[in-house]
C-alpha cells in the first residue's frame, strides 16, 4: 500500500521506506544507529545528530556550552534540554553560564 502523501526511497544500504520530505535520513539506519546507553540514547534521533554532527559525544564536551549555544545546532529543541540537564547534573557537571 502507498501513501499518495510520501515517496518511496531507498537508502545506500538498500532500506526502503517512505518518507513525505525531501529529507535523506533513513528510519531504518537511524534506529539501529541509536545507542543502547548512555546520554545520546536519552534524546531523538534530530537532537542525537545535531550534538554528533557538532562532535559533542561526551557529558564532558556538552558542559562546554551554554543551553543557549546548544539550541542553535540544527535538529536541537528546547524538550531535549531536561534530559540534557539531569545528565550533566548526574555526573555534577552542568551548562556553561
Amino acid at each position: 500500500m502507498t501513501n499518495p502523501n510520501k515517496n518511496l526511497k531507498v537508502c545506500s544500504k538498500g532500506h526502503t521506506y517512505y518518507k513525505s520530505s525531501d529529507c535523506p535520513t533513513c528510519p531504518i539506519c537511524e534506529k539501529e544507529r541509536k545507542p543502547e546507553s548512555g546520554f545520546l540514547a536519552l534524546l531523538s534521533a534530530p537532537a542525537r545528530r545535531a550534538l554528533e554532527n557538532n562532535e559533542v559525544n561526551t557529558l564532558e564536551k556538552l558542559s562546554t556550552y551554554s543551553e543557549k549555544e546548544i539550541l542553535q545546532f540544527h535538529g536541537m529543541g528546547p524538550a531535549s534540554l531536561p534530559k540534557l540537564r539531569a545528565a550533566l547534573k548526574e555526573i555534577g557537571l552542568s551548562f556553561k553560564d
